[in-house]
């Protein structure tokens, strides 16, 4: 006796979907072995598998099984193979027919009463299942509406085994779920739970997060505890433009594989907002471990990273940011395979002048020595700070602006104004890919968009000079003022745009002393 049957299936590998043919044989004898490079949670699907069976109403078969994963070269891991791994038991012993099995693609782990429990992953694998040409899918009844936003395949949410053995044997009346994508999407939320409206004062920081979120760049706060920093930080979702479509699927793709998507959830509408606690560990962070899977900055792709506290993150924890903010990708390898995960984050960081947090406090006298504010500040490293676009320093709200009864600009106005610069960004850059916003050019687009007229060269050269600032500052200048000429929609980066540039690099070594 020889019964061979192909149900096919799809793994994870950093945050795409790779497809796997299930195939079970049985033959004469006793026995079950699963051959593929299974991790140990596939291997243990046989227990699972055996009392699912059983308490769905199906007998487990009583032959020497062999099931193979295939491609056999690629590591599977996660228990989602458990429910095709039954079918493919029930249709070798022909306890099911189904005369259509290559048209599904399916996933779930089972439980032990047989009902099918939510995956990982659930949403690059039905972007994979509609690649290969498969007509339907089935997934967990909690991963339906995430692997219904892609169109075009019939999307099936399934609760248990019998459910599953009745909708392939064409004795269920279970039906596709569909969903309207670009409905969804257009959809956008409008209200935020913090407005710049309720900001007062602070005018000069507030240029300054419109400046970075017009350009995609990163920002560095400095400033006494109290002065608003946090409080600021979180109302920068409200002025971010939003997610084009393409960032929407990929940033869901993301916290799917990372098993954030709360049940029900369908396409990410919001960029992103992560907030990790300075205890965070290099993996947490960058992504990894045993089974690799997305850090804090991989989870804040096409959105924003806030580190509070930054001189409290241990150096080492920091440092390993430094390839990701440049490449906008981060490379987990392992001896026999490679990971690649996006990273494309806008990095905002919080920071008191000193340990104290009182350094040139206008009315309040700091107690820390010159050694101690040196060392604070040089927790950072050069490298890090150079990397950060945009260093502002941050003043104590003055008593007027506390009690002015008068709303500040709204989030909506500022947000309008940043909408605008990306257009003109997205024009500019139609004709490359990977590349958005400002702060993704590489030097030689610097050179073609953003060179500016001779006397802002000149003021550029003379600051640069004096502050004795790196080669990567001055490119982070250029990409600055480049977002400053935008919001003036102005073709030509000019002397002014410069000089308001050159203001956002106070933070550099040689000034940081002298600006208090």
């Amino acid at each position: 006796m020889l019964m061979l049957t192909k149900v096919y299936s799809a793994a994870i590998n950093g945050i795409d979907a790779f497809p796997v043919t299930i195939e079970t044989v049985m033959t004469n004898g006793i026995g079950f072995s699963i051959v593929g490079m299974a991790d140990q949670s596939v291997r243990e699907s046989y227990q699972r598998i055996a009392a699912a069976l059983q308490y769905s109403g199906f007998s487990f078969p009583h032959f020497r099984i062999t099931v193979n994963l295939s491609p056999a070269d690629e590591r599977k891991e996660g228990a989602s193979f458990d429910l095709p791994i039954a079918i493919g038991l029930l249709t070798s012993s022909e306890m099911i027919k189904c005369d259509n099995l290559g048209e599904y693609m399916m996933m779930g782990e089972l439980s032990l009463d047989g009902s099918v429990m939510p995956v990982k992953g659930a949403l690059p694998m039905a972007i994979k299942a509609r690649e290969m040409g498969f007509k339907r899918l089935i997934v967990p009844e909690a991963n339906v509406t995430e692997a219904a936003v892609v169109n075009k395949i019939d999307v099936f949410g399934v609760k248990n085994l019998a459910q599953v053995a009745a909708l392939l044997g064409g004795t269920s009346d279970l039906q596709p779920v569909r969903i309207n994508t670009r409905e969804l999407f257009t959809r956008q939320f409008e209200e935020f739970d913090f407005d710049f409206s309720e900001v007062k004062g602070q005018d000069s920081v507030k240029r300054a997060f419109e400046v970075a979120c017009a350009g995609g760049h990163n920002i560095l706060m400095v400033g006494p505890p109290g002065a608003g920093k946090s409080m600021m930080a979180k109302r920068l979702p409200s002025i971010l433009p939003p997610l084009s479509m393409a960032e929407a699927l990929e940033t869901t793709k993301i916290h799917s594989v990372a098993g954030k998507l709360s049940r029900g959830a369908m396409l990410m509408t919001r960029r992103p907002f992560r907030t990790p606690h300075h205890t965070v560990s290099p993996v947490a962070l960058v992504g990894g471990g045993a089974n690799p899977m997305p850090g804090e900055i991989s989870l804040a792709h096409n959105g924003v990273l806030f580190l509070d506290e930054f001189p409290e993150f241990p150096r080492h924890v920091l440092e390993v940011m430094r390839q990701p903010i440049e490449d906008r990708v981060i490379t987990v390898a392992r001896a026999k395979y490679t990971v690649n995960y996006p990273a494309s984050f806008m990095l905002v960081a919080s920071m008191n002048p000193c340990p104290c947090g009182y350094y040139g406090h206008p009315t309040k006298s700091c107690t820390c020595t010159p050694g101690q504010v040196s060392k604070y500040m040089n927790k950072i490293s050069g490298p890090l700070l150079d990397r950060i676009d945009i260093q502002v320093e941050i003043e104590p709200v003055a008593f007027d602006d506390i009690a002015d009864k008068a709303p500040a600009e709204s989030s909506v106005s500022i947000r309008d104004r940043v909408m605008k610069a990306r257009t003109i960004q997205q024009e500019r850059y139609r004709n490359l890919p990977g590349i958005h916003c400002n702060a993704q050019m590489n030097s030689r687009l610097l050179h073609e968009y953003a060179w500016p007229d001779e006397e802002g060269l000149s003021k550029l050269k003379e600051r640069m000079t004096r502050l004795n600032m790196s080669a990567r500052a001055f490119d982070r200048i250029l990409r600055v003022a480049r977002t400053i000429a935008d919001l003036d929609s102005s073709e030509r980066v000019e002397s002014r745009h410069i000089a308001e540039a050159i203001g956002y690099r106070s933070l550099d070594r040689a000034s940081y002393g002298k600006t208090f």
